[in-house]
């Protein structure tokens, strides 16, 4: 699975994207998220964050599989 990260959570990260191998994946997007918050506290702190898989915008009990394309998208600010 290839994770892909915009914005603030590429900062946070330090990367563009990551993958994980099939023994340590996450079962579900609630997973992934609490996953990415135990590895980085500073996602804790954004108010919301978005997940797509595949494209397509995912609620928390989304399964993921090992070839799933998912974007981390966080709040966006703008004036």
């Amino acid at each position: 699975m290839e994770i892909l990260f915009f914005g603030i959570a590429k900062d946070i990260v330090g990367a563009s994207q990551m993958a994980f191998s099939t023994a340590d994946m996450p079962s579900s997007v609630a997973e992934l998220k609490q996953h990415l918050m135990d590895s980085y506290p500073e996602f804790s702190k954004l108010s919301s964050l978005a997940v797509a898989v595949n494209s397509e915008y995912a609620q928390d009990d989304v399964p993921l599989e090992r070839n799933d394309e998912v974007a981390i998208i966080p709040p966006v600010s703008g004036g």
